[in-house]
């Protein structure tokens, strides 16, 4: 397998983008194709001494910024590193691509370049959070913020098969985020979707609210990218809170008197 890296992504590229296809070549074995600033990425394969691993480098004289609008990352930007890590997907090159950049240019890009699976209107973003059971799914976490019920039940489709070919789960248990666990509750699009969803093969437990996307309840939890995205960024800064006060109370110990 051969990934194709956007070495150029995110806020932090490409210098911690090749960091991290270095490791994962050392621990895993992983060959990558380092797509971007070719002489950039040079100098960082050659500070991380990595010269003897599975990385290439294919040069990208355009990069996508972390505000650009995705249509214009579209049109405008034919050789940026997004675009040129996609179509190596595309031609066959490599197997997949990672990108830690624009999430609306990726998504316009990756379905332009790679088109989607039969059955499948729109891509989302599948996010795994830590749980009492493991992980669970939250899927969309933001590529959709108005989704159609039918959307819905693809995401919990594409949902169910990460949860079981990645995470590992045998019978995945898919719920539908509402505002309570009974039926009938929530707004349209969920009393709609929730029809679709009790009348599928997958393994549907009904409604569940917030509190079970970390209780263990369920391994997927399908809501839209509105939606889904709040929960995602109140859980980082939960975390991120959590850990503020840990290190404030260890500078804090033992207590004085």
């Amino acid at each position: 397998m051969k990934i194709a890296v956007d070495a150029m992504g995110g806020d932090f590229g490409p210098a911690v983008v090749v960091e991290g296809a270095v490791a994962a070549s050392r621990e895993f074995g992983l060959a990558s194709v380092l797509v971007g600033d070719k002489a950039a990425i040079e100098r960082e394969i050659g500070r991380l001494r990595a010269q003897d691993l599975p990385l290439s480098v294919r040069h990208a004289s355009q990069v996508v910024g972390m505000a650009e609008p995705p249509s214009q990352a579209l049109r405008r930007k034919r050789d940026s590193s997004l675009r040129v890590a996609a179509e190596l997907v595309k031609e066959g090159e490599c197997d997949a691509l990672v990108s830690a950049g624009n999430t609306g240019a990726a998504m316009a890009i990756g379905m332009f370049a790679l088109g989607v699976l039969p059955g499948v209107d729109r891509p989302a973003i599948a996010a795994a959070l830590p749980s009492l059971s493991g992980y669970t799914v939250l899927i969309d976490a933001g590529a959709n913020v108005d989704p159609k019920p039918r959307h819905l039940f693809q995401f919990a489709v594409m949902g169910h098969v990460y949860a079981r070919d990645i995470i590992g789960k045998d019978h995945p248990r898919v719920g539908l985020l509402s505002v309570g666990e009974e039926e009938g509750k929530g707004n349209e699009l969920t009393r709609e979707a929730f029809e679709q969803l009790r009348g599928s093969s997958l393994n549907f437990i009904g409604n569940v609210e917030g509190r079970d996307i970390y209780n263990g309840r369920c391994d997927v939890v399908v809501t839209d990218g509105f939606t889904g995205n709040v929960c995602l960024k109140i859980s980082e800064s939960l975390a991120e809170m959590l850990t503020a006060m840990m290190r404030r109370t260890a500078c804090a110990w033992p207590p004085s008197g």
